[in-house]
């Protein structure tokens, strides 16, 4: 699970939005560092993946519904698991960012990645 409850969160960590903001089986876009991250809460877990779909690039993983373990894009319907953003196949798909949970607060790690030309 994508989820970790801590006593201390590390400067790494940015505060999302509290566990009040988001609703069961719904996602949420938010911008954390210039990444558009979607936020997921399911059975008392919060997920957190890239809201891009790597397919056509839409922006609409937030949107997306929510079938077992994983999301599927609302315009291509494709799969992705919330854990890990993998593809069912095992292939990569979506960036999956680490949660963690301080009181009702939630917290997400982006790394942003740099391409090196």
């Amino acid at each position: 699970m994508n989820l970790q409850r801590k006593s201390e969160i590390t400067e790494d960590f940015t505060r999302v939005c509290s566990l009040d903001e988001l609703k069961e089986h719904q996602g949420r876009r938010f911008f954390i560092n210039d990444v558009e991250v979607a936020l997921f809460k399911l059975n008392g877990g919060v997920y957190a993946l890239s809201n891009v779909c790597p397919h056509q690039h839409s922006a609409v993983i937030y949107d997306s519904i929510i079938e077992d373990d994983y999301v599927v894009c609302p315009v291509h319907g494709w799969k992705f698991n919330l854990s890990t953003g993998k593809q069912p196949t095992g292939y990569n798909g979506l960036n999956s960012y680490e949660v963690q949970i301080e009181g009702k607060e939630v917290y997400v790690k982006v790394v942003k990645k740099e391409l090196d030309w």
